[in-house]
């Protein structure tokens, strides 16, 4: 399997790390030999209740039973896809009652930002440096490094880059911007978190020069960060909220979500002014449900934090220089990149599975499944502490 793996199906990196899977259950995933891995990563924070979750899985088979794709997105009435947007509205500030299921957070991001565009009939779209919104062209435009952008280009014209957290780059957003689009917390540039109210300061911004303020909740959303969305930390109400990963609880989905006075300008002038086949699918969308009821009648979210502490304990070594995040949400920055490196390898060599971010070439992903228990992750600690001693030695 591993020579056809090389040889049929294209490669994202020079070297994948290539574990050949057999199974997943809980926090632990199994290769073809029998080895067990303790998962620090939940599919780079997609497995929101661990692997093969029991509930998702029985949505998953009972929706199978009764019908799969039906039509293209928004024309049948499907309970899964109605039962999701409104428990995504509840959950959402009061006026984010509209919700558009896509099949990705990229996707959610190329909605988010036509449905800026409409609603202001502007068409500058403000970024941050350092960002990561997806991988298509219309989210790359808005992701903010040029190593990963310029051998795409050109992209989507119109994008401004301000400094993430420097408050002197609010003046630049203007009566000429439809948008401004962040990241809660910025991912791929290392878990930085937003500082002295920005978000705040930037949401001020946009409501005096009529822009609207779009917050990426990909990562930071359903529970991981101690609360459901990200930005309740910081006290601040977007105009549009994106999501995916963690939603589906392991499945493929996205959604932005804006009022409905705004997401209404999408049908008409011109009719179909957003439009996807499999969106929403039902199969996908009942997982979904399944996994924001199971979140939100336990205890996860506040055992996130509970958790955060945990980790934060018991990842104490002078190579690293600190634990960025919140929630189960963390990156240990170590010394150098190499390091990080060599230990992620060992690491997965001893049964650990972490991950590298991708602009912050020191830090180490931890996002287990909001599920770990605690001698998981005092396991999980154990062993990447004992890698970094080994390889600091």
């Amino acid at each position: 399997m591993k020579k056809d793996f090389f040889k049929y199906q294209a490669q994202t990196s020079p070297h994948p790390l290539a574990i050949e899977i057999s199974s997943a259950k809980g926090s632990y995933i199994y290769d073809t030999s029998g080895k067990e891995y303790l998962d620090f990563v939940a599919g780079v924070s997609a497995n929101s209740l661990g692997h093969n979750h029991n509930k998702v899985t029985e949505a998953i088979k009972n929706q199978l039973d009764s019908y799969a794709h039906v039509m293209v997105y928004g024309e049948f009435i499907q309970q899964p896809q109605v039962e999701l947007c409104k428990l995504l509205a509840e959950y959402s500030p009061t006026k984010l009652n509209s919700v558009y299921i896509t099949n990705s957070g990229t996707e959610a991001t190329e909605g988010a930002l036509k449905l800026a565009k409409r609603v202001t009939n502007r068409f500058e779209i403000i970024a941050a440096k350092s960002s990561y919104h997806g991988n298509t062209m219309g989210s790359m435009s808005v992701s903010g490094v040029e190593k990963q952008n310029s051998a795409f280009r050109p992209l989507i014209p119109g994008s401004k880059f301000i400094e993430y957290n420097n408050e002197n780059d609010i003046n630049k957003i203007t009566h000429k911007t439809a948008a401004v689009i962040l990241e809660t917390i910025q991912g791929g540039a290392g878990f930085i978190e937003p500082k002295n109210d920005y978000l705040l300061k930037v949401k001020k911004r946009c409501k005096e020069v009529g822009a609207l303020l779009i917050l990426d909740e990909i990562q930071t959303g359903i529970g991981r960060t101690g609360t459901f969305w990200g930005f309740e930390n910081y006290n601040v109400i977007p105009d549009i909220i994106i999501t995916g990963k963690g939603l589906g609880g392991g499945m493929p989905i996205g959604a932005f979500i804006a009022s409905s006075e705004n997401m209404s300008l999408l049908k008409d002038n011109p009719k179909l002014g957003h439009i996807s086949t499999f969106a929403g699918h039902p199969v996908i969308a009942a997982a979904a449900v399944a996994t924001v009821k199971e979140i939100m009648k336990s205890n996860y979210i506040k055992e996130s934090l509970r958790k955060e502490a945990l980790i934060r304990k018991h990842l104490k070594h002078p190579a690293i220089k600190e634990i960025r995040g919140k929630g189960l949400m963390l990156a240990a920055i170590l010394e150098s990149s190499e390091l990080t490196a060599k230990v992620v390898l060992d690491c997965l060599d001893k049964g650990l599975i972490l991950f590298f971010l991708l602009f912050e070439d020191k830090a180490v992903r931890i996002t287990p499944p909001l599920t770990i228990s605690d001698e998981e992750i005092k396991k999980g600690c154990q062993i990447l502490l004992s890698a970094i001693k080994r390889a600091t030695k």
